[in-house]
Parts: C-alpha cells; sequence; structure tokens
C-alpha cells in the first residue's frame, strides 16, 4: 500500500490559485456574453426574418455587438443585460403590433 501523507497541494511550488480563479471568471464571462450574444441575433433573425421587420431587425444586431464588445473589454456582465432587454423590448414591440 501507499504511504499515505499529508496533503502538500497548497504549499507546492507552481500553484498559482490567483491565476486559476482568473482564467475561471474569464470563462465564465466568455460563456455567458456569448450565449446572450447569440440570444440577441435570434431575437433580430426573428424579427426580421420571421416578422419580416428588417428596419428593427438591424439595430438588435448592432446592439448584439455593442453588448459582446463592451461586456469582454470592461469585464462587467451589464452591456450584455442591458442589450439583451433592449432587443426583447423591440422583439415585443415588433410582435404586439399589427401588420
Amino acid at each position: 500500500m501507499a504511504d499515505h501523507g499529508t496533503v502538500e497541494y497548497a504549499t507546492a511550488t507552481g500553484n498559482d490559485y490567483p491565476a486559476h480563479e482568473g482564467t475561471y471568471h474569464n470563462f465564465i464571462l466568455f460563456t455567458f456574453v456569448g450565449i446572450v450574444h447569440v440570444v440577441n441575433l435570434l431575437f433580430g433573425l426573428a424579427v426580421g426574418g420571421v416578422m419580416g421587420q428588417w428596419f428593427w431587425a438591424v439595430p438588435i444586431f448592432f446592439l448584439a455587438i455593442i453588448g459582446a464588445v463592451a461586456s469582454l473589454l470592461s469585464g462587467s456582465k451589464t452591456p450584455s443585460y442591458v442589450t439583451f432587454a433592449i432587443s426583447f423590448l423591440i422583439f415585443a414591440f415588433v410582435g404586439l403590433t399589427p401588420h
């Protein structure tokens, strides 16, 4: 049987726990921003392709790009939340108006 000694992870050289946390934070942020960006693009495609309102779809596409870039550059999820809310309001507004 192997000899079970003390756990040396916390004292081992080469462990950079803050770097691991930073990488995890960046991965979660990138994943969140990517998902919200795709949802915003789907709102734009639904407004333009399904509802036939390309005039309202183009601003959704621009908002999606601006929100994703702003979120990734700032490291905050707030721009993605804001662009999602605005895109959803445009989607709902166009969907509720008679054609």
